[in-house]
């Protein structure tokens, strides 16, 4: 029987966290060691150093814009110091009116006007203490389960992913969606070749438009950063881990891939770091490609407060405010490094078990670090998963031109 309620933390703004970090972010890769200095003073803070936040032109610093944005506003995070140097081209009075807006404690501390970085360390560390002593005060209470918010990812892919993990993520997914509550699937350029399948699910004609515009548009993006000058290896769609995994090519890849996503329909695509419309809840896809940490950052800004993440191969990495945890269908990945996993979906391939045995386990699980059970990752303190998104010099094509070539109707 599945638990409709866990025990989480209620924001003002009506949302649900499933953790309560205070967050230091730098609105700039300049004030990135600023704020690691200013984490290391107060316990219990996660620092949240990226490499952006200047420099950037166009859909570049938009994606940075709105990451950032929803990092403060997150609902795992009960409040928010914000480090600027003062005159990068991220202007981080966004993230402040944005946090305004919804309740959330935020205080923003700009290195050139506080007097330098000492200056700075100072203030923000007693602001930071005086913060976290007052957000400790939150408690727990009971929610819905329709109010959980799970992302789907994999990385280190190998064979068994498609036969077990997958599909125990896919079926976990189906038993979220049937509460009430939301997942993700995205990694555009590994579903290659399963665009049909998913707009097939598509609860209309307009989201099975906006589904083959993402994969074509993902596609175009890929066919953009092609070099035939140099060595085949460099163009390669896959890793050199997933070869030996026994993953053979994308479209391979991408029809084991997509088990992730169950069966349930596909209510509405949406952008990187943007979060669904409000009261809208099923399975959704985020036009993005895989890159690990970009699409994790992605999907946690979309509003999701933890992320599934399978691996045949192995992958020790977290981040900062939402807990990943790691699933693999291979038995010998999980016995040879089983203190970088939590969950091993492997007996559907060594034992007989059913998918929908494995996907009622992982569900439980996802109950239980919910409401507080720290992950590997978690307790490893891996934070590499933080990792804006990034879009250079792309200019989008009409749905015309990526559809060109394309059987999709």
């Amino acid at each position: 029987m599945m638990k409709d309620t866990f025990m989480g933390y209620r924001r003002a703004d009506g949302s649900v966290g499933i953790r309560n970090y205070l967050a230091i972010i730098p609105s700039v890769f300049c004030a990135n060691t600023t704020v690691e200095k200013i984490a290391a003073q107060v316990p219990g803070a996660v620092a949240m150093p990226h490499a952006v936040g200047c420099a950037q032109v166009g859909l570049d610093l938009e994606l940075t814009a709105r990451t950032l944005t929803a990092m403060a506003c997150h609902p795992n995070v009960g409040g928010v110091i914000v480090i600027s140097l003062g005159c990068e081209r991220f202007d981080p009075q966004e993230a402040v009116e944005a946090a305004k807006a919804i309740g959330k404690p935020l205080e923003l501390f700009v290195i050139q006007k506080e007097g330098g970085t000492g200056a700075t360390i100072e203030k923000a560390v007693e602001a930071a203490r005086r913060m976290k002593a007052e957000i400790d005060k939150i408690e727990r209470v009971p929610c819905p389960v329709s109010s959980l918010f799970v992302g789907t990812k994999c990385g280190g892919t190998d064979a068994t992913s498609g036969l077990a993990a997958n599909p125990a993520v896919g079926n976990m997914v189906d038993r979220i969606v049937a509460q009430g509550g939301s997942a993700i699937l995205s990694e555009c350029n590994e579903l290659l070749g399963t665009e049909h399948l998913l707009a097939k699910r598509a609860v209309s004609k307009e989201v099975a438009d906006k589904i083959y515009d993402a994969i074509y548009g993902i596609e175009d993006v890929l066919r953009s950063g092609l070099d035939p000058s140099l060595p085949a290896k460099r163009n390669h769609l896959i890793s050199r881990g997933n070869f030996d995994g026994g993953v053979s090519s994308i479209v391979e890849k991408a029809l084991g891939g997509v088990h992730k996503s169950g069966t349930s329909p596909i209510v509405d695509v949406i952008e990187y770091s943007v979060a669904p419309e409000k009261d809208k809840h099923g399975l959704f896809l985020m036009n993005y490609e895989s890159h690990d940490g970009e699409v994790v950052t992605g999907m946690i800004g979309c509003g999701c407060q933890m992320v599934v993440f399978t691996t045949g191969r192995g992958n020790p990495t977290g981040h900062p405010i939402a807990p990943v945890i790691k699933v693999t269908g291979n038995p010998a990945t999980y016995n040879h490094m089983s203190d970088m996993f939590d969950f091993d979906a492997s007996p559907i391939i060594t034992e007989g078990k059913t998918v929908e045995e494995m996907g009622q386990k992982l569900f439980d699980m996802i109950i239980r670090v919910a409401e507080g059970e720290l992950t590997s990752a978690e307790e490893f303190g891996g934070t590499e998963l933080f990792c804006v998104g990034r879009r250079h010099g792309y200019q989008k094509k009409s749905r015309e031109q990526l559809w060109a070539g394309h059987d999709c109707c």
